[in-house]
């Protein structure tokens, strides 16, 4: 009796964290038939973001390397198609790894490293929490944070903040630990933009300011990642963490219009990139050259995109992805239509 208890407290266990980590897309479906296709959307290629990895590819043709992620190949039946590294087999996360290089990094090492940049801004060590080495964990500060002479908690709010390769994006939101699973209560979160969100909880008390400084906040982060499925992840956690926040402060869900909202800004800001190229992965185009030979037959040359050739950046024929310049109106509208291309603010001439 006693090993068939512990049997079923295994599952329930395995159970709790599945839905505390894993993202069903059926439910975002069920939420808004729109809000999915929101967060599969690149509006660089105006398509949807697409797989990027041959890790799918038993399933059909639909999952093929350069097939692009649609509603139906991750809902219905397929709703457990993607899913958070820690739930994958040991066998895909080492196939993964050794593919794409994918090593996730613990909550406490992701803790500590955004703890030196808001060591730098505030001019202060231990604002949001105070590490422990010893248990490679951390004890949140609970008094409201206070702000040094000249900065106020809108300054930090709209404070850039970027996430490389971001993978499930753990830098900027830690709803759970992505190499253990172990889910992450609101109080005790650290990623970047958790700490954003915290800052407006503590300054705002009218659902419409807090909405107001969450968009600002959603406009100041970004991220790029080179596989389809682990962009969806992000974005997904991204938009989760907005409505956690919002219910952890107001005891209701937000509408529909905000999250909808907080998704469009989220498919602008987290996108899906070559982050050695500043393009979308795969697309430069490399030609072919012919070599006469008389005594053999002719011999093909490969010739590479210019930038590929000569590791310059700026040079690829490939699409350079754009992301959107939230601080730019339009003068006559109002509207904010500037688009830029990302590897434009990189300011040395490579």
């Amino acid at each position: 009796f006693d090993n068939h208890c512990l049997s079923n407290a295994k599952r329930l266990l395995v159970s709790d964290m599945k839905m505390g980590v894993d993202i069903s897309e059926n439910e975002l479906l069920r939420q808004s038939e729109g809000l999915l296709q929101r967060l599969l959307f690149d509006h660089t290629t105006q398509r949807n973001i697409f797989w990027a990895t041959d890790d799918y590819t038993t399933l059909g043709d639909a999952y093929k390397y350069d097939a692009p992620i649609t509603t139906d190949s991750i809902t219905g039946e397929h709703d457990t198609v993607i899913q958070p590294r820690v739930l994958k087999s040991k066998e895909e996360q080492t196939n993964r790894t050794k593919d794409k290089a994918e090593v996730f990094t613990p909550s406490w090492v992701c803790n500590a490293q955004n703890n030196l940049i808001d060591e730098a801004w505030f001019g202060r060590k231990d604002v949001f929490n105070i590490e422990q080495p010893e248990t490679k964990t951390w004890i949140a500060t609970t008094e409201p944070i206070t702000f040094p002479e000249g900065k106020t908690w809108k300054d930090y709010v709209c404070s850039t903040r970027m996430e490389i390769t971001c993978g499930e994006a753990p830098y900027l939101v830690s709803r759970y630990d992505t190499t253990t699973g172990e889910f992450i209560p609101i109080p005790q979160r650290i990623g970047m933009l958790d700490r954003k969100l915290r800052i407006i909880s503590e300054n705002t008390s009218s659902t419409g300011e807090w909405l107001k400084m969450a968009q600002k906040a959603y406009k100041n982060i970004y991220a790029y990642e080179w596989q389809g499925d682990n962009l969806l992840l992000a974005r997904e956690a991204l938009l989760i963490t907005f409505i956690e926040y919002y219910e952890e402060k107001f005891g209701k869900r937000p509408l529909n219009k905000s999250i909808e909202y907080i998704a469009y800004i989220i498919s602008w800001n987290v996108w899906q990139m070559d982050g050695l190229k500043g393009v979308v992965p795969n697309s430069c185009t490399h030609g072919v050259s012919v070599l006469p030979d008389d005594l053999f037959e002719s011999m093909e040359e490969l010739i590479l995109c210019p930038g590929c050739q000569n590791e310059s950046i700026k040079k690829h024929n490939g699409t350079y992805c754009l992301i959107r310049d939230w601080g730019c109106k339009d003068p006559k509208t109002g509207e904010n239509n500037r688009k830029i291309r990302f590897v434009d603010l990189i300011k040395n001439n490579i």
